[in-house]
């Protein structure tokens, strides 16, 4: 039996169990008048935006049905636990609910707004992929707290605060990648592969809060994939190898070692599933990496840009994995290695930047956003979920060292 994760409060809903809302009523033809939904208005914290059409029961497997008060039929469907919409693509599709995890100064919302970003827009034409919002509130969210302060005005994003004074909402996403046809035949092989996508920016500090700790213990468990941000300059030796410039401020916050967040969330999933190490495929990624780069080595591979090839190079993963677990251990940092190979089945490392150069006085530097890898996890997720083909052999080009604009 088919079960549907909530994208909102994470709860398993069978999917003949799934309610539909009313169309309501418009101008003068047939349809319900509006009601307080209860259920919605206790999600949303809020009574004003929660006066809508009633829910019903009817099977949420045929996609509509007709409202038993007014007879009039609705596609509309909804979650039974908090009448938050279930977007069709996401009912019809295999949901993939990434949970992004991070301190407080890993840069965990510069991430989000560069990574989708780019899958808008470079990584999109690459892959032949579309990406787009499962519905209104990810429209404005990700204008509202991401685009517009990053590109438009080129503000820095301020830290995630914790959900215990500012709620947030997850942000849903149906991506879609034309399949390549096979053997040189026009149609075999073709098609497109569709899944949608749910990022949920998690405080490191919520995970240790009572007031909000439920719902992200109900994200974690439901995620089928999660991505770790570690700020390098909170590890000493990184610090000690940063060349040239200020080290910047940092608080002494047992929230903000990486190693203290990992076991927090690693706790949690570890309540719901069995077994001594856990299947779930994790990323760790350095972010800021680009503060780093004079300090290594020339044959580093993380002086290397990724081939854009629409595929993920293997050889490339592997170049960067060992290189980011060689960094750690120089660190003082193998801890970090050492406990996520006792406790994970799969587990990677990434080296990336967001912005790609040091940013100044509150704004992204002069050359604009320039990523640097910010999208190595999510090909390695998808290559992971089978949407993307993995290959050998592709030539790597150099990194220039005063940055990569993508």
């Amino acid at each position: 039996m088919r079960a549907i994760t909530c994208p909102y409060c994470f709860a398993a809903v069978p999917a003949q169990r799934i309610e539909f809302r009313c169309l309501g009523r418009a101008g003068r033809g047939p349809g319900c008048e509006p009601v307080l939904d209860r259920r919605l208005a206790d999600y949303t914290g809020s009574a004003a935006a929660a006066s809508l059409p009633p829910v019903f029961s009817a099977s949420g497997r045929r996609g509509r049905a007709a409202c038993p008060a007014c007879g009039k039929p609705t596609g509309r469907r909804v979650c039974p636990e908090c009448h938050n919409p279930l977007p069709s693509a996401y009912c019809d599709t295999p949901g993939r609910i990434v949970a992004l995890v991070g301190a407080k100064n890993a840069g965990k919302s510069t991430y989000i707004a560069v990574l989708l970003h780019e899958l808008m827009n470079r990584i999109g034409t690459e892959l032949d992929t579309s990406l787009v919002a499962c519905d209104d509130r990810t429209i404005d969210r990700y204008k509202r707290d991401f685009a517009r302060p990053l590109y438009d005005e080129r503000r820095l994003l301020p830290t995630t605060a914790s959900a215990a004074t500012t709620p947030r909402e997850p942000l849903v996403y149906l991506l879609t990648r034309t399949r390549r046809p096979r053997f040189g035949r026009l149609n075999l092989g073709g098609g497109n592969d569709a899944l949608t996508l749910v990022l949920f920016d998690t405080a490191g500090e919520d995970l240790r809060s009572r007031d909000v700790r439920d719902l992200h213990l109900r994200y974690l468990e439901a995620a089928d994939a999660v991505i770790f941000l570690v700020d390098p300059l909170e590890l000493p030796g990184a610090r000690a190898a940063l060349v040239g410039g200020a080290l910047p401020v940092t608080a002494d916050d047992p929230d903000s070692e990486p190693i203290n967040v990992i076991a927090r969330v690693t706790e949690a999933l570890q309540a719901r599933r069995s077994g001594d190490r856990l299947r779930i495929p994790v990323a760790v990624a350095l972010t800021k990496i680009d503060a780093l780069q004079p300090s290594f080595a020339r044959q580093s591979a993380l002086h290397r840009s990724r081939q854009s090839q629409g595929a993920l190079d293997l050889d490339d993963r592997e170049a960067v994995d060992e290189q980011v677990r060689a960094l750690l251990h120089e660190w003082q940092a193998g801890q970090l290695d050492r406990y996520l190979r006792q406790h994970y089945l799969e587990y990677g490392f990434f080296g990336l930047s967001a912005l790609g150069g040091m940013p100044g006085d509150g704004r992204v530097g002069a050359g604009g956003v320039q990523p640097y890898r910010a999208e190595d996890p999510l090909l390695w997720l998808l290559h992971r979920f089978g949407m993307l083909d993995g290959v050998r052999g592709a030539a790597a080009s150099p990194w220039p060292a005063a940055g990569r604009n993508a």
